[in-house]
């Protein structure tokens, strides 16, 4: 797969963009042509065009607006949890920022929903790449709790089995990367749980980015240093490449079911060092891009300017049309808070450079 810039690939794309990275699409994911929003391959959305909701939820009770959030959907969940194990991805980042991690009563507010509709035990975790690891995230966000309080396991995801994908890497040659399987198992119904914050290299993390760049395995060795980093490999591409890979894999890799935490939000040199904003509201829908395009909207980011959200815009994948997303609860044009980008915001939209965009 080539990078759209001033080439024989650029030529293309500008005939149709559409048409170029649906045929990207199809043949990287192995997808099928007539899919309907609800049809999947191995989790794989497909819009066509069709409407999406998202529930949209305001106040300042973190869990009840969660689970309030997900009621609109409860025939759907449902239904699509019947013979599935439930995985609760959650974005759990650096072990001592809690604002940079999604807050346990966010988790509480999904596995209260769960509850009555869902008897088997729940797995809820991450597989972070930072020095502590997963298991030290687990206990200092306080996450274990959840153990006495549901019938949960919390776990490193780094510690299953994998298989190999591939990706973009230097010089647009094909990279492997090792991608954990409980991201791929199509038993398996995830759940992504994360807040909005701003990020460092594509703007904005959100509900896609928490599932694709979670999903590379990376094992920390008991001397605190990183062994089989998987993770970094998504970024040998530089700034486009790395847009690119999200949307490569996301086109694999993707929740049933997503959700956004808003209660207090992160701006500025996220996904770690930035501060937080008090912005009181709860997200959750079933297709991931319009979840994320929503958000996006709530934080004041063009969606031109996210990378990976507007290559699977122009690949059909999702929904990212405001006017073809029922918004399910106020207005959201009252909700905005243009959220403060990143330092090195100007760096991260060299993405858009060498693309020939064409007006349709």
């Amino acid at each position: 797969m080539i990078r759209e810039n001033e080439s024989v690939d650029t030529i293309e794309l500008s005939r149709d963009r559409r048409l170029f990275l649906k045929t990207v699409t199809l043949g990287a994911a192995g997808l099928v042509c007539g899919m309907t929003q609800t049809d999947t391959v191995h989790g794989a959305l497909r819009s066509n065009g069709s409407k999406s909701s998202v529930s949209f939820v305001t106040g300042n009770d973190r869990r009840d607006m969660v689970y309030q959030a997900l009621k609109p959907f409860e025939k759907e969940i449902k239904e699509g949890i019947k013979g599935k194990q439930v995985v609760i991805k959650s974005n759990l980042v650096d072990p001592l920022n809690d604002l940079a991690a999604t807050h346990p009563d966010a988790v509480r507010g999904v596995l209260d929903f769960l509850k009555p509709i869902y008897k088997k035990r729940i797995i809820v975790g991450d597989s972070t790449g930072r020095p502590g690891g997963t298991v030290e995230c687990l206990k200092n966000h306080n996450y274990y709790q959840l153990e006495k309080e549901y019938n949960v396991k919390c776990v490193d995801f780094n510690e299953n089995s994998t298989s190999i994908l591939w990706i973009l890497g230097q010089d647009i040659h094909p990279l492997d990367i090792e991608i954990i399987d409980t991201f791929l198992d199509p038993d398996n119904y995830i759940i992504s749980l994360t807040r909005p914050k701003t990020h460092n290299g594509v703007v904005v993390t959100l509900s896609i980015k928490n599932i694709i760049m979670g999903s590379p395995v990376n094992v920390i060795t008991r001397k605190n240093r990183l062994f089989r980093g998987q993770k970094t490999k998504m970024h040998n591409a530089g700034t486009k490449g790395l847009n690119f890979n999200i949307f490569q894999l996301a086109q694999r890799i993707q929740p049933r079911l997503a959700i956004i935490d808003g209660l207090v939000g992160m701006e500025g040199n996220g996904p770690t060092d930035g501060t937080p904003v008090e912005h009181g509201f709860a997200l959750a829908g079933l297709d991931m891009v319009a979840v994320d395009r929503v958000t996006s909207h709530l934080m004041g980011v063009n969606i031109d300017d996210i990378g990976y959200l507007s290559y699977l815009s122009w690949a059909g994948v999702g929904q990212t049309d405001l006017s073809k997303i029922n918004i399910i609860g106020p207005d959201i044009a009252s909700f905005v808070i243009p959220y403060k980008m990143h330092d090195n915001i100007e760096n991260q939209l060299t993405w858009k450079e060498g693309l020939v965009i064409d007006k349709m």
